[in-house]
């Protein structure tokens, strides 16, 4: 190899070490609703002691044990400063956690495969926060997530949007006239079809966004390159070869915060959830107490009952909260007049301006 070749090496390990110790950070975070105190002697002399016993060529075992106590020691440092761990979807740079990023700042990010693992993680004391999609400008709402919202016991104490701007990552140095093939969720690659038609470019599907940049990082396959967020590239060292590769401008998405904290759950909007009988008029003469009232409605959604064929759950949002008396009486209504309703909460609206995707 020549120098030029084995510094490149060098600095794509160097990438992978800092994010492997970024994953070690985020577990040790996940312990910390596990146990009673952030310190815990005999783990850390059994992790200490395994680092200082592994038998590798080059390492020395006093250097072995300075890394990792000083890996162990950041930590911990961590878990008692971070305030909220807050859960989102996908990997490190998903426009889930641009979401997290914006809604709290000071927070600890923790990826989680699936949207079922985010809630049910904040439900059972594991996460502080999660954050969750609901529905995107283009395709409508998140199915998986609105199931979950009909079932679970938290709360929603804020939503987010994002504009979903994706760019076309590469590793360093890559040139862009060899690139062939781009991997991404499918959703993403369908968002960007005719920018990469132009181009020539041959979609491959991966499982996410973020995950497609994380790949790309980690094994720089030839002729490839990733669609994902602005964010993608500054946590995994991407180079951004062209940012606003998607076919609509228009494209964003719609984030709430979810919590097991009733108490932070106040602002000027409000979200419910219901079904009605299965006979005629009845969704109308609900939709028409808040008509009466001079309620605002600033979304309507429907989903069919997994529980109950043939029959919908309806997601309300609409402006106010329910301490306000002409609201307080339309949900008092509507307790006689549904079959089911749930006040999923009240949450600060976001601002009218979309939210870029990125850090």
């Amino acid at each position: 190899m020549k120098l030029e070749e084995i510094r490149e090496r060098i600095d794509h390990v160097d990438r992978e070490l800092l994010s492997l110790i970024e994953e070690r950070l985020d577990l040790g975070l996940r312990t910390r609703a596990h146990k009673g105190d952030v310190a815990d002697s005999e783990r850390e002399k059994v992790v200490i002691s395994r680092a200082r016993h592994t038998k590798l060529g080059l390492i020395e075992p006093d250097f072995a044990e300075r890394l990792f106590g000083e890996i162990i020691d950041q930590s911990k440092r961590k878990q008692r400063e971070v305030p909220h761990l807050v859960a989102f979807q996908g990997d490190h740079g998903a426009y889930s956690e641009v979401a997290a990023r914006g809604l709290v700042p000071a927070g600890a990010y923790i990826p989680c495969v699936s949207f079922d693992e985010v809630v049910r993680g904040v439900e059972q004391g594991y996460f502080d926060r999660g954050v969750v999609p609901v529905e995107n400008s283009l395709e409508g709402a998140v199915t998986a997530v609105n199931d979950l919202l009909t079932t679970t016991s938290l709360k929603a104490i804020g939503e987010y949007h994002v504009r979903v701007r994706h760019c076309l990552l590469a590793a360093p140095g890559t040139d862009y006239r060899d690139i062939r093939t781009v991997f991404s969720h499918p959703e993403a690659l369908s968002q960007c079809r005719g920018f990469l038609a132009r181009n020539k470019l041959e979609p491959r599907p991966f499982y996410d966004t973020a995950g497609a940049a994380r790949m790309v990082a980690r094994d720089t396959p030839r002729a490839a390159a990733a669609i994902a967020s602005q964010l993608c590239a500054e946590l995994h060292g991407l180079e951004i070869i062209k940012e606003g590769v998607e076919d609509d401008s228009s494209n964003s998405t719609r984030f709430l915060m979810l919590s097991r904290d009733v108490t932070q759950s106040a602002g000027d909007k409000c979200s419910i959830i219901f079904s009605t009988a299965h006979e005629a008029g009845a969704l109308f003469a609900v939709l028409g107490l808040f008509a009466q009232a001079g309620i605002n409605l600033t979304r309507i959604a429907s989903k069919p009952l997994r529980s109950e064929p043939g029959n919908y759950a309806f997601f309300l949002d609409f402006e106010g909260t329910e301490k306000e008396p002409s609201i307080a009486e339309v949900l008092k209504k509507m307790e006689d007049m549904t079959v089911t309703m749930k006040y999923l909460g009240s949450y600060p609206a976001a601002n009218g301006d979309k939210v870029e995707g990125k850090r």
